[in-house]
């Protein structure tokens, strides 16, 4: 399978099986038009891309994932949620409760060491301690894409770890193309749960 058609699968798989619900996919939608922010804000300020991207998009995204999804028999797919979980080839309900615990609990390193172990400035103030957590949670989703890639390299294969970044990186944007619809219906109360 080339590289394409590997994407094209993981694409596929993720959309029909994780985004049956309209909310879900406004959620989604909502979710990419801030990440496409928050890639913006990369090149100018990025303590404050991260905070947006975790605090608005990526909250976003996964309260789409854990509110308005089913979580029982997928009648549309014949399967199971257990199977599909199984198979899920980025971060599943488990590995995604993992990343979020380590995300809301890592300000704490902050508020005991507000330089992180000397490699941030000393905060004076509440926009420089949230400014090293914004920097620490820029390591966080860094380190988050490439302990999985590197655990899909070990696991899977080199491309299927390589495909799956370029699948995260690019989801904002296939997103926004996929779901841009579901928001005016959101807004006019046309969507379905």
């Amino acid at each position: 399978m080339t590289f394409l058609q590997a994407l094209e699968v993981q694409r596929w798989d993720d959309h029909r099986y994780y985004h049956h619900s309209h909310v879900n996919q406004a959620l989604h939608a909502l979710s990419a038009c801030s990440f496409i922010a928050a890639y913006l804000m990369l090149f100018v300020d990025p303590p404050l891309a991260a905070l947006f991207g975790w605090l608005v998009a990526m909250i976003t995204r996964q309260i789409g994932h854990a509110f308005f999804e089913p979580k029982t028999y997928d009648d549309v797919n014949k399967a199971t949620h257990a199977y599909k979980e199984a198979i899920k080839v980025g971060y599943n309900l488990r590995r995604k409760v993992v990343l979020l615990a380590i995300w809301a609990l890592s300000p704490l390193v902050i508020w005991f060491d507000g330089t992180l172990f000397g490699l941030l400035p000393e905060p004076a103030d509440a926009i420089g301690f949230a400014r090293n957590v914004g920097w620490l949670w820029l390591g966080l989703a860094a380190a988050g894409l490439m302990f999985r890639v590197l655990q899909l390299c070990l696991t899977k294969d080199v491309q299927t770890g390589v495909v799956w970044v370029t699948k995260i990186l690019t989801d904002p944007f296939h997103d926004l193309k996929l779901y841009a619809k579901s928001l005016p219906a959101l807004w006019g109360g046309a969507v379905k749960h």
